[in-house]
């Protein structure tokens, strides 16, 4: 596992208490474990209604694979006109 860096939005900025962490992980679902570990009671919930973006490219799953130095950005559900 390589360190990333997770820069974090909103809800779930609020619910792990930091905007952004750096962590190991290989996966998606690293970053999430890690969040969930790091977050708050309301981490589980909110993270299960944001988007996980890698490098710029949304992750439809948590077997993406998260490359040694990437960015990956977690995004709560948000609607604009």
């Amino acid at each position: 596992m390589s360190t990333v860096t997770v820069r974090l939005f909103a809800a779930i900025a609020e619910a792990v208490g930091r905007d952004e962490v750096s962590l190991p992980a290989a996966t998606v679902g690293d970053v999430v474990d890690a969040l969930v570990l790091a977050g708050g009671p309301d981490t589980p919930r909110v993270l299960g209604l944001c988007s996980v973006l890698v490098d710029g490219r949304r992750a439809d799953s948590v077997d993406v694979g998260v490359p040694a130095g990437a960015t990956v950005d977690v995004l709560p559900p948000f609607a604009g006109g």
